[in-house]
């Protein structure tokens, strides 16, 4: 059995009786704040320095008490608390078999987090941040367990620094942390609709939050409370609408809701727990309803509920994302369908629909759904640092097409869907589609934008995804008779096509290298075999680190292998071909 890395790093050191400092996160400033300075310096210590008995989660259910601390972020204080109900996803990231016990401890923890498509293990030490003897991020408020501050860690490891969390967002926490597709719904859009949204949301693996934004929210001052005790800002979980008839005749809808971020019930509307609307109902109806509440949990009437909250947060599930949830194993499971991809300069980032010229180099997905139903899309980007303007679009697509398709289509057909671009982690729309064959093109909005992107699918009903590629078709060697070697005489007239289309630094894109073929190739047949899809796919599989520089000898030798093999092979360029400077991506 293989080792993990954590087991090797904890067996160590815990061997040469040191503990483990983490080359990759260094206890300095620059981990804590990038750009800012702040005007004061970072202590680091160990749990061990701030209490006598320090625990990484308390034993049980408990209570979660976690606060942000004088620098530490509300949003993903209210993201720990949504999956900190959900026991079985809760332990996914934070494994409980992890202890400050002097047996295991060698100050190394380790967490599992949904990174650019996938789960990674992240591992810290325990050195955590502090100002004047207190933890300056997140803490446990009323406790000594340090889950909350390590876990906070581990995310700000990925991202760079502790700074860069204060540019997150709920929902890309709650995809980080679940492995799941987030999507936010406007509860002040169509009121039918949201309804139907939110009755279709319970019967699905779908975790449901819904909150009051108002601005300045991310603020660090205590939250403020509406009138019936609602608390601005905060993320509730929102686990059931039932409906209840009063001895009127009047029937009310009802939601049932939590504070994740508090044990106690501090709402004070209609139908909390001590109002005078409960006596207005059967005593079978109320012991109902009571049964189906647990501590913290409580009753709004649906009117109020969309006259309060402004927005329902939103993470979908898949079977394997679920799995470890019990509360989500009665639910229907989504199907999900998923591509992992990457834009290209010159070879697969085209750019939006604003540029005909190219958007047809863009990764074309082919998705076929057997039945009418609402799908949704989740395109999400691995730029963390640097994040690119991104979004999808889709066309219907004619149900015998195999191969990709050239720009003629896209000038002469209108997209059917058409995402917003924005340069957030993620870009998510729903839309309602007929049963048939779609064609989704995800895209930079400005072409020659590089990055690695993946792309989920979600729907109630199955469906299949798969890649449009060029189909490798082989000719007969004999057919054409292969050209003689060129005599390097004839070579400068090559040499100053190529000058006139390379940029500064001597290369050219699959584009241009279409036109120096097009200039050097010695007949109309083979220049029809070098097509805009061949110097793609030279220019995909091009390895940089294989680039040399090739003299005016070498180059001509390369330019008679790309003779040959045009002629061996249609649509099919060998690795050595690759080894071309100018047909490197830019």
């Amino acid at each position: 059995m293989v080792m993990s890395d954590y087991e090797r790093i904890r067996r160590s050191c815990v061997k040469r009786g040191e503990l483990w400092e983490d080359p990759d996160f260094p206890a300095t400033q620059s981990s804590v704040f990038y750009h800012q300075t702040p005007p004061f310096q970072f202590t680091w210590k160990r749990p061990k320095d701030l209490c006598s008995r320090p625990e990484f989660v308390q034993d049980g259910a408990g209570q979660f008490d976690i606060i942000p601390g004088k620098m530490g972020d509300r949003w993903l204080v209210s993201c720990l608390g949504v999956i900190f109900l959900s026991k079985g996803l809760f332990y996914r990231v934070v494994p409980a078999d992890q202890s400050f016990s002097n047996e295991q401890y060698a100050g190394i923890f380790r967490f599992r987090i949904w990174w650019c498509g996938e789960w990674t293990e992240v591992l810290v030490d325990d050195r955590l941040p502090t100002v004047n003897g207190r933890l300056a991020f997140l803490q446990a408020q009323h406790a000594d367990h340090f889950w909350p501050g390590l876990l906070e860690k581990a995310y700000a490891k990925l991202h760079g620094s502790y700074e860069a969390l204060k540019y997150g967002t709920l929902l890309d926490g709650l995809a980080d942390l679940t492995g799941g597709i987030t999507e936010s719904v406007s509860l002040k859009q169509d009121n039918i609709m949201c309804t139907r949204l939110l009755h279709k949301f319970l019967e699905m693996t779908t975790i449901i939050t819904c909150s009051l934004q108002a601005p300045n929210t991310q603020g660090r001052s205590q939250m403020e409370k509406t009138s019936n005790g609602v608390q601005i800002g905060t993320n509730y979980r929102l686990y059931a609408v039932d409906q209840v008839e009063k001895f009127s005749g009047e029937v009310v809808q009802l939601v049932k809701l939590k504070n994740p971020l508090s044990q106690l019930t501090d709402y004070m509307g209609f139908w909390w727990s001590d109002s005078q609307e409960w006596s207005e109902i059967l005593p079978p109806e109320q012991e109902r309803l009571r049964q189906q509440t647990l501590d913290g949990e409580f009753w709004m009437p649906y009117s109020d509920f969309i006259k309060t909250f402004t927005h329902l947060e939103v993470v979908h599930l898949d079977s394997d994302t679920s799995r470890d949830e019990p509360s989500l194993h009665s639910k229907c499971m989504w199907q999900m369908r998923l591509y992992q991809g990457s834009w290209l300069k010159g070879v697969t980032a085209g750019g939006c629909r604003n540029n005909p010229e190219t958007f047809h180099i863009n990764p074309q997905l082919h998705l076929t759904l057997s039945e009418m139903e609402e799908v949704i899309v989740s395109l999400n980007q691995h730029s963390i640092m640097e994040p690119k303007v991104i979004g999808f679009t889709a066309y219907t697509l004619p149900n015998d097409t195999t191969e990709i398709l050239g720009r003629a289509f896209f000038k002469k057909n209108k997209s059917l869907v058409n995402s917003q671009y924005t340069n957030s982690r993620q870009v998510s729309h729903r839309c309602q589609l007929e049963q048939g064959s779609y064609l989704i093109l995800p895209t930079t909005f400005e072409p020659s934008q590089e990055s690695g992107f993946t792309l989920r699918i979600y729907s109630s009903k199955p469906l299949k995804l798969k890649l449009l590629d060029v189909t490798p078709s082989l000719i007969k060697p004999a057919i054409v008779k292969a050209p003689a070697l060129l005599d390097v005489k004839s070579f400068s007239q090559y040499e100053s096509v190529f000058l006139q289309l390379a940029d500064e630094h001597r290369t050219v894109n699959a584009f241009e290298l279409q036109e120096l073929l097009d200039a050097c190739l010695p007949n109309d047949y083979i220049k029809s075999c070098a097509s805009t899809e061949v110097c793609r796919q030279v220019v995909l599989t091009f390895d940089v680190s294989m680039c040399v520089c090739l003299g005016e000898s070498r180059l001509l030798h390369y330019i008679n292998v790309i003779f040959v093999f045009l002629l061996m092979r249609y649509k099919i360029l060998p690795k050595p071909i690759l080894n071309l400077r100018w047909a490197r991506c830019l």
